[in-house]
């Protein structure tokens, strides 16, 4: 079984300002029943009336770590998608706030492999998120410089241990 085959039909809100932005998300998502907003005020209203599987937050221009609360509070995982904000500040601040993940728009072609395994681990009880991570932790190496980790060394420690989905995990999930 196709490992994407978890998102048909799943529900998906993703906000963005970028039209461009959430129409290529849409189309990524052909299999996901997929809502968009443009405005804070629209995201917040869907956030709080509708039922998602997962929601794909911008950061900047939405008011994207408000919309993260409202997610957090509704228990809908919440995917920060970012350009303007592509720092490992910003990485930091989206995980200690609940994010699931945190994606730069650079990599947004692969957001159907990160949703799958946000919704496949949440569907077999695995917490962990650290998946994402390891996929991206070359590109934030090429990026941040390879030191990067070092300026928040106890958060990453306790990352690693907490969210770096183990062997045994793995194997389950397959």
């Amino acid at each position: 079984m196709d490992h994407l085959s978890v998102l048909k039909g799943k529900r998906i809100l993703v906000v963005d300002d970028e039209p461009d932005i959430l129409e290529t998300i849409t189309d990524l998502l052909d299999t996901c029943i997929v809502e968009t907003a443009q405005q804070y005020d629209t995201a917040d209203k869907c956030l709080r009336k509708g039922r998602y599987d997962a929601v794909i937050l911008d950061i900047m221009g939405v008011d994207g770590y408000k919309l993260l609360r409202v997610a957090n509070e509704r228990g809908i995982p919440a995917v920060m998608l970012t350009a303007h904000a592509l720092s490992p500040t910003y990485l930091v601040k989206s995980l200690k706030e609940g994010a699931y993940a945190y994606l730069p728009k650079d990599k947004m072609v692969d957001i159907p492999d990160y949703l799958a395994d946000l919704i496949g681990s949440k569907q077999k009880g695995i917490k962990r998120s650290g998946n994402w991570f390891e996929k991206l932790k070359p590109f934030f190496d090429e990026k941040f410089g390879p030191d990067w980790r070092e300026k928040d060394k106890e958060f990453w420690d306790d990352f690693d241990e907490k969210f770096v989905v183990r062997k045994d995990e793995l194997e389950r999930m397959l």
